[in-house]
């Protein structure tokens, strides 16, 4: 897998390696993207919502995606033990449903699928990012009340 010196670029997005400065920003569209989902799930707290990114950024695994030369989301894909993490996969709402996101995701599934790395990953119950998993061959593993944890096989 390519580390986060690499830069893919399609049509109108790109991706490029996050650094320490861009924390603020990432943590400010989380909260924005997950709002609707934790207060569904009576979990959304203003403060923490942004500390968890903050305390779990890690800029040697994360990409920040650009359209049109902005900010536009981020999305990190964590090596562990047994497979990779794909966390802080967040994309500005207006940009939701664009295509951008299977895109973005297709780049990473594919440094995955060449490496023959397993993926993991959570997303929040009643989420709509669900489907974009399912439909990228992710399968669900197990859930909580809160979580459901999905892995994706390499192709």
């Amino acid at each position: 897998m390519p580390r986060a010196s690499s830069v893919a670029i399609m049509a109108d997005w790109e991706i490029r390696p996050a650094s320490p400065a861009d924390v603020e920003a990432v943590a400010e569209l989380r909260a924005v993207v997950l709002r609707a989902d934790l207060e569904r799930l009576g979990r959304y707290d203003e403060h923490r919502v942004r500390q968890r990114l903050r305390d779990g950024f890690d800029p040697a695994y994360t990409w920040v995606i650009e359209v049109g030369g902005v900010f536009a989301g981020c999305v990190a894909l964590r090596p562990a033990n047994d497979a990779h993490w794909l966390e802080h996969f967040y994309l500005a709402p207006h940009l939701q449903g664009s295509g951008i996101g299977s895109g973005v995701l297709r780049e990473l599934l594919g440094w995955c699928d060449r490496d023959r790395v397993l993926v993991r990953l959570n997303v929040l119950q009643g989420s709509p990012a669900r489907s974009l998993y399912v439909r990228h061959g992710f399968t669900v593993e197990s859930e909580d009340p809160v979580d459901v944890y999905m892995v994706r096989k390499p192709a």
